[in-house]
């Protein structure tokens, strides 16, 4: 296939785009300048310079290929804007074809929940409240293929945003890692307990709200504070996956963030 994919220079999109190419697929990455055009021409995709907000030539790339991969994201006010623009482009180019077109979201849409399905309903957060709608309309377009990849924590390969938050989290005077939130939480504690060995701390101890919101703000705190879990039905009883990777308490004591 030949295949369009924004962020693939980002920590999502570049596995995404690793995966497509081993794969034996032609990839089209878009990017937003030189530097990143030889980072993926590098990899063996072909570069593709253009604003994502360029309707007429988002479409235009999108046309030209078999099917499209959406993982870019600011990662700020501005996110509802550009997935509303790619998903614009996205409908524009593909209704009435049948291609696919996959838009990738995360678990924070569906607030406090410790026992999330595929079924179960959104009361997404002020960071996220954006999603449910723009990805209504992914799923609702009956001329597309439209999939909504739902994950939870990206991490792996040492990198990932919210590891990276964890294990440069501030410590108390006995160097113990402070938890975001007060503890009670007891997969972000395991975790969080997790990183202080991979970053070489003496352990790790309960926070607050209060302080989170002081070390991250009010926006970003409000998603990290959140509990919640997953059961994954769906994909396991009709795709038949299975977990097969370290989780991520692995991969922070034995894996790829041990200092």
């Amino acid at each position: 296939m030949r295949v369009a994919l924004t962020g693939s220079t980002g920590f999502i999109g570049s596995h995404v785009l690793r995966e497509l190419l081993d794969h034996g697929h032609e990839v089209t990455a878009l990017v937003k300048d030189g530097a990143q055009s030889d980072v993926v021409s590098a990899q063996g995709a072909q570069a593709e310079v253009v604003d994502l907000y360029d309707r007429p030539n988002v479409v235009k790339v999108l046309a030209d290929s078999d099917g499209a991969v959406h993982t870019a994201s600011p990662g700020d006010a501005t996110s509802a804007d550009l997935d509303s623009a790619v998903v614009d482009a996205a409908i524009e180019a593909f209704d009435g074809t049948g291609k696919p077109y996959a838009q990738i979201s995360g678990l924070w849409a569906y607030g406090n929940n410790d026992a999330i399905t595929e079924d179960s309903p959104f009361n997404a957060p002020a960071m996220v409240a954006f999603r449910p709608a723009i990805e209504a309309r992914v799923l609702g377009t009956k001329g597309m293929r439209g999939v909504v990849p739902i994950s939870s924590v990206a991490y792996g390969d040492g990198g990932g945003g919210i590891p990276g938050l964890l294990l440069g989290s501030p410590r108390d005077d006995e160097g113990n890692l402070i938890m975001v939130g007060n503890g009670l939480n007891s997969t972000a504690a395991e975790i969080t307990e997790a990183a202080a060995v991979a970053a070489g701390a003496a352990g790790a101890v309960p926070g607050s709200d209060e302080e989170a919101r002081a070390r991250v703000g009010e926006y970003f705190a409000e998603v990290l504070l959140l509990s919640q879990g997953t059961q994954a039905t769906k994909a396991r009883t009709e795709l038949g996956w299975e977990p097969s990777r370290p989780s991520l308490v692995d991969e922070f004591r034995e894996g790829s963030y041990r200092s």
